[in-house]
């Protein structure tokens, strides 16, 4: 392909050398003497770039600049100048111009700002892919060792940047080697919490992770002061890949001071672990001290906040327990004018030590994404479902909160409570009219499955801290991109849920969860 450029300047038959060295490049360079002339052009004729000196007799560089980008909004102009002056540069710069240059010009420099134009994305790519290839074998060989949990939140991550890096590359040649690694790391990683899950909650040791929980514990309440006060704001099923893209959005206001993971709890669930981190309590430990608030997933309801209504109650307790003297709120948003209800009441937050705010968005967008055809056909897939979390994070009352917050100089953690997994795989089950309705684990007194590597299964609940409704109750788990079935009516059921995201089971996605200190800019 060969691209066209107009260049415009007064002093044109001074620039013949640079011209000439660019068309031995293979660029077509057009030449007008005057911002009248440039215009003209730009309206009879297609360019890929425009090279626009700054000082010209008649109108200016400047006056071009914004006339053009009227007529051809997306044409990438370069402006070159004589001129250093810092307001001259801002007003350019303001004007979405592409690059800045200043006269005398070396033509090495002219070639790179064009080629950064023109060739950005076919270089990104093919530096991403190199760079990918060369560190897959490197994560392969690494996660087949014997590894403990920091260690797996540390591949974690690196395969969650590579996703983006990718993700941003235009023909995404390497996503289906990624999705493959990601598998095999996967299958790698449910093993590995399948051996130790148990370990970590009756034996603890240095190799365990921090739990849900034990999260507010480590994590917030360490924080609290009586200076300024604290945002703890949970985004319901936020995986730490949209953590990375909302970061995008979050860095012109906040520092990150501290970047974390914690490991949730099993089921992945908001029922079970959000519950755990508001009360600092494992689920049976809640059911035992709270036997008339904890409410038993008995399949009676695909609704999970109808458990979760005592996290202001579980929490209070935590605080009491500890000993910690902190004024707080809490806030559950779950629609859109709650969320503004909190940004216009924003200084009376100024007041407390914590401010426990509970965003239900992104949980609410995956279930819709399993149910509504439309959404499905908006979110095809993992790269198209993040760029929908972050269309509406950019337009949310929590992005207005947190741009308060940061004007106050203030403190946030954000945090979640599991992540999902896109499930593929069916795994035969049957259970009884009272079993759970969750695709990603079961919980019953007469479950029968298929005999399946890809589930973990728990016949002593209290082992690992789990509530037991019936003596004979036990869960079972879905591992990786698994998720159960009912044999009645199975091909439609299947090809109704394939394809989603679902969470409550073991996996990357589901169970290494971010937690991020902010303090405001």
């Amino acid at each position: 392909m060969i691209y066209s450029i107009l260049w415009a300047d007064d002093e044109i038959d001074l620039l013949t050398p640079y011209i000439i060295f660019l068309e031995n490049k293979g660029y077509q360079v057009s030449t007008v003497n005057s911002g009248a002339d440039a215009l003209e052009l730009v309206i009879k004729q297609k360019f890929d770039v425009l090279f626009l000196d700054e000082n010209m007799p008649g109108m200016s560089g400047l006056e071009v600049l914004i006339a053009i980008k009227q007529i051809r909004p997306n044409l990438p102009v370069i402006m070159i100048t004589k001129s250093e002056e810092e307001e001259l540069m801002e007003d350019a710069i303001g004007s979405k111009i592409a690059d800045y240059l200043i006269k005398p010009l070396n033509p090495n420099q002219l070639l790179l700002s064009v080629k950064r134009i023109f060739d950005k994305k076919r270089l990104q790519e093919e530096k991403t892919n190199l760079s990918y290839q060369q560190e897959f074998r490197a994560l392969s060989m690494q996660y087949q060792d014997k590894l403990n949990a920091e260690e797996w939140s540390e591949i974690y991550k690196k395969l969650s940047y590579w996703e983006l890096e990718i993700d941003n590359t235009e023909n995404k040649s390497m996503a289906e080697v990624l999705n493959s690694q990601k598998s095999e790391a996967n299958a790698h990683f449910s093993k590995f919490v399948e051996k130790n899950y148990e370990n970590w909650l009756q034996k603890p040791d240095s190799d365990t992770p921090i739990l849900s929980h034990l999260m507010m514990r480590k994590y917030t309440f360490p924080l609290i002061n009586d200076k300024s006060p604290l945002f703890f704001i949970l985004v319901d099923n936020l995986r730490y890949d949209q953590w990375k893209i909302l970061e995008v959005f979050i860095q012109d206001y906040f520092q990150v001071e501290r970047e974390n993971t914690y490991y949730s709890i099993l089921p992945t669930t908001t029922a079970f672990a959000r519950n755990s981190i508001f009360a600092g309590m494992m689920p049976s430990e809640i059911h035992k001290n709270f036997p008339d608030k904890w409410v038993h997933d008995l399949g009676d309801s695909d609704d999970d906040e109808g458990y979760n209504q005592y996290e202001e109650f579980y929490l209070q307790q935590q605080l009491k327990r500890l000993k910690i003297d902190a004024k707080s709120s809490y806030h559950k948003i779950i629609h859109q004018y709650q969320g503004k209800q909190l940004v216009d009441n924003f200084n009376k937050l100024l007041t407390n030590d914590l401010n426990v705010i509970v965003y239900n968005f992104v949980d609410m967008l995956s279930h819709a994404r399993t149910d509504m055809a439309m959404i499905k056909e908006l979110a095809p897939d993992e790269s198209a479902y993040r760029s929908l979390t972050a269309s509406w994070f950019q337009h949310s009352p929590l992005f207005d909160l947190l741009k308060k917050i940061s004007a106050k100089k203030g403190r946030v953690i954000i945090t979640t409570d599991h992540g999902m997994i896109r499930v593929q795989n069916p795994i035969k089950i049957v259970g009884d009219r009272n079993t759970n309705t969750n695709l990603r684990y079961k919980q019953g007194k007469n479950l029968n499955w298929d005999a399946s590597n890809k589930m973990m299964v728990v016949r002593k609940p209290e082992t690992i801290f789990l509530p037991k409704p019936n003596v004979s109750t036990a869960y079972v788990f879905a591992k990786e991109d698994g998720m159960f079935a009912y044999p009645n009516n199975y091909n439609h059921y299947v090809n109704h849920y394939r394809n989603t995201f679902q969470h409550g089971g073991i996996s990357l996605e589901e169970c290494i969860i971010p937690v991020v200190y902010l303090t405001g800019k």
